[in-house]
């Protein structure tokens, strides 16, 4: 019999890396698929995703959702709004309390508080800031032991090394005073920082359209980026009061102006911040305020690599807010007010890492690693199925996962507009003209199905809007008998039901448009839509507008464009259809309705009239309504105003959206705000039950390991027979030598 020490030297380096693989997979801790390092295992950080590198992370720029996802959880504005409460209610945040405004008349005497709109020339907001409250550890705040500033007059020898935030050795911190919220609406009028809000601020701030012209000439005679300091620069409208106190006058009666407290254009940035970042050398290696941000919210951003990952960690000088110790009803049944009074935030890290692909990032999350989700038309049916009664529940698979499904009505508004000042489409021309131009547009918005597009392409996931205001925001009226559009709908059996396309036909007949030509040419319709649309499922939905528009015998052109050109055209005016949607910036309707004053055409003054629709009626309305708390007579008012816009048809009222997120088990305290987005610090985890369910949902499989040993065995056993049958040979040879 032959020795097993003859066998080992052929069997062992066959077999060993599988040996490796197969102990690893018993003793290790994280699965073989782990995205993250074994060192997060366990770890107090919850994992999410961005599809698309944020353009501005300083707050008096940034005005898109996937910026407010980082800063909204990094900056402490005066106001944020009640995590769990419906209707939305504001809350202090930096503030001690929501300031109440102080009404003055012209000669700055103050009114009584009901004072009606016409009496009041000025509303003050005395603001008392929350003391104690401190920066985020930063270089900016740094001082040596002289207390004066460490990286203030850096020279090019002191960057050399310096490539990120991180390689500043010392870093500091001081209170939040009053100055910095003013310091931050003074840069509101910073002539290079360009902020979305400045034209619409001018009108209501006190002093800050002086403000912008002065900064404009100081800075035209100045390098490109050249420090602009502004401490010298006086804003007539907002004074600081005292260390923790300032004041902000703006014109007229504009009770939504405490909305905007809640918003990150108002948080406070602290003048070191600026003149740090403003040092010649920084910009250059891409070290600015819009890139590494300062603040005093509940998290820091402390990896900003956009092509991969970016990390917020909790603040470790925040401190000071708990956990709400009430909500709406329901709330506690749902385990909603368990942590109750506990000190914010509960999760130590977040992590976001770059996924553009849906399928990659669904997987990922059913692996458990992501810790919520939303749903993706291509996987809905994986994740969600209809009861028969038509109601939303999770799939058998999901349920058995122990994930929870969230729904919730967007406050948000998706549309088709035309531009009110093409001479086709449009609002132009004598009143024949005009009137024919409506037609046409209430017979495009009678054409095009937004039942069957919602069914199509979001899963049902939406719903069917009537006028601008969406549900939750006071003015919004459900699609009853007397509440929907009634130029589209009829209400049929007791439901809306969308005008029929001969209808739609009859009406673009009148326009002059028989079967979709020219009653005069006899040439056919072209009406040019522009959009930045792109992709396979773009295409789908593209060319389901071109079917919905040639059931009228409409000829739709379809104008591709990136998102910078088709914005160039609508600040032209040039463009003649479009898509566009709206979020809420905050819970009131004239945040919806004032997309059709006159005043904010965006041809015209770059306003966020995007169709440039104007109508004197309306106007003086809008002008009524903004000044007005909610109540039965605002309700009229509104009403009247969007009866107008049913009439003039601006836009082809499109839908508002449904929200539908998962999450696993192991996440806490999520429930869907649709104002707010600093809700990161009020989820909390059990870390040890993701890690469980982690291992258990992903377990290697083994038996393909033991197949391809078995193949390997059997493939070697010829060559070890031969190598046997050689060492007998040699061993007989030898003892007969």
């Amino acid at each position: 019999m032959t020795s097993l020490r003859y066998r080992l030297p052929l069997i062992v380096p066959l077999f060993a890396p599988l040996l490796v693989l197969i102990m690893a997979a018993g003793c290790s801790g994280s699965p073989w698929n782990d995205p993250y390092p074994a060192a997060e295992a366990g770890s107090n950080t919850l994992y999410t995703s961005f599809a698309e590198r944020p353009k501005h992370l300083d707050p008096v720029q940034s005005y898109a959702e996937n910026e407010f996802a980082f800063i909204a959880n990094i900056y402490q504005p005066p106001l944020q709004y009640h995590y769990l409460k419906r209707p939305y209610e504001l809350i202090p945040f930096g503030a001690e309390v929501v300031p109440k405004p102080v009404y003055l008349d012209a000669a700055g005497r103050r009114l009584q508080d009901h004072a009606p709109a016409e009496r009041v020339a000025f509303s003050e907001y005395v603001i008392a800031v929350k003391k104690g409250v401190l920066y985020q550890p930063h270089p900016a705040l740094a001082v040596d032991e002289a207390g004066k500033p460490r990286y203030h007059a850096l020279s090019v020898a002191d960057l050399r090394g310096i490539d990120t935030l991180g390689d500043f050795k010392h870093t500091g911190t001081r209170e939040l005073v009053a100055a910095d919220y003013v310091h931050q609406i003074k840069r509101l009028a910073h002539p290079r920082l360009h902020s979305p809000i400045l034209q619409l601020m001018t009108e209501y701030v006190v002093g800050l359209k002086e403000l912008a012209g002065d900064l404009a000439k100081s800075a035209a005679g100045l390098p490109e980026h050249a420090f602009i300091d502004l401490a010298p620069y006086q804003l007539s409208g907002v004074r600081v009061i005292d260390r923790h106190t300032y004041a902000v006058r703006v014109r007229g009666k504009y009770p939504q102006f405490a909305y905007w407290l809640a918003m990150p254009f108002f948080a406070p940035v602290p003048p070191e911040a600026d003149r740090f970042y403003g040092q010649p050398g920084l910009t250059q290696k891409n070290i600015t305020l819009d890139w590494y941000p300062v603040g005093t919210g509940p998290y820091m951003l402390t990896v900003n690599n956009p092509n991969r990952q970016m990390v917020l960690e909790r603040n470790p000088n925040y401190r000071g807010e708990t956990y709400p110790v009430e909500g709406e009803p329901g709330d506690a049944e749902r385990g909603l007010l368990q942590d109750a009074g506990k000190p914010l935030p509960f999760i130590n890290r977040v992590v976001f890492s770059l996924e553009k692909e849906q399928i990659p990032y669904w997987n990922k999350f059913l692996q458990g690693y992501y810790d919520a989700s939303g749903i993706a038309s291509d996987t809905f049916d994986q994740a969600v199925q209809f009861s028969g009664q038509g109601d939303v529940t999770l799939s058998e698979d999901m349920a058995k996962r122990g994930i929870s499904l969230q729904t919730s009505l967007a406050t948000s508004v998706f549309y088709l507009g035309f531009n009110m000042l093409d001479p086709l489409v449009g609002d132009q021309g004598d009143e024949p003209m005009r009137e024919k131009a409506r037609k046409l547009r209430l017979a495009v918005s009678m054409a095009i199905d937004q039942e069957e597009f919602i069914s199509i392409f979001r899963n049902g996931r939406g719903v069917p809007s009537h006028g601008p205001v969406p549900p939750g925001i006071f003015g919004y009226r459900d699609a009853d008998a007397a509440g929907i559009n009634p130029y589209v709908y009829e209400w049929r059996e007791g439901e809306a039901r969308r005008k029929s396309i001969d209808q739609a036909k009859q009406l673009l007949a009148e326009a002059g448009y028989p079967n979709g030509r020219d009653a005069k040419s006899g040439q056919p319709l072209l009406l040019h839509l522009d959009t930045t649309s792109s992709g396979a499922d773009s295409k789908a939905r593209l060319d389901w507008y071109i079917n919905q528009f040639a059931k009228l015998g409409i000829q739709l052109v379809i104008r591709a464009t990136d998102f910078n050109r088709l914005q160039d055209k609508l600040r032209r005016g040039t463009a003649q259809l479009f898509f566009m949607g709206w979020n809420a910036d905050y819970p009131d309707p004239e945040n919806f309705l004032f997309l059709f004053h006159g005043p904010q055409s965006r041809a015209k003054t770059q306003g966020e009239n995007a169709s440039n629709y104007s109508n004197p009626e309306f106007d003086r309305l809008f002008e009524r309504m903004k000044h007005m708390p909610n109540g039965a007579e605002r309700q009229a008012i509104i009403d009247r105003m969007i009866a107008l816009l049913r009439h003039d048809a601006p836009w082809v009222w499109s839908f508002f959206p449904k929200d539908y997120t998962l999450h696993h088990g192991w996440v806490h305290n999520r429930k869907p705000n649709q104002i707010a987005n600093n809700s990161l610090k009020y989820q909390r985890l059990e870390p040890a039950l993701r890690a469980q369910q982690r291992r258990a949902w992903n377990a290697p499989v083994l038996w393909p390991l033991a197949l391809v040993a078995i193949v390997l065995g059997l493939g070697a056993w010829p060559a070890v027979s031969a190598y046997r049958r050689r060492e007998r040979l040699t061993a007989v040879s030898g003892e007969r030598a």
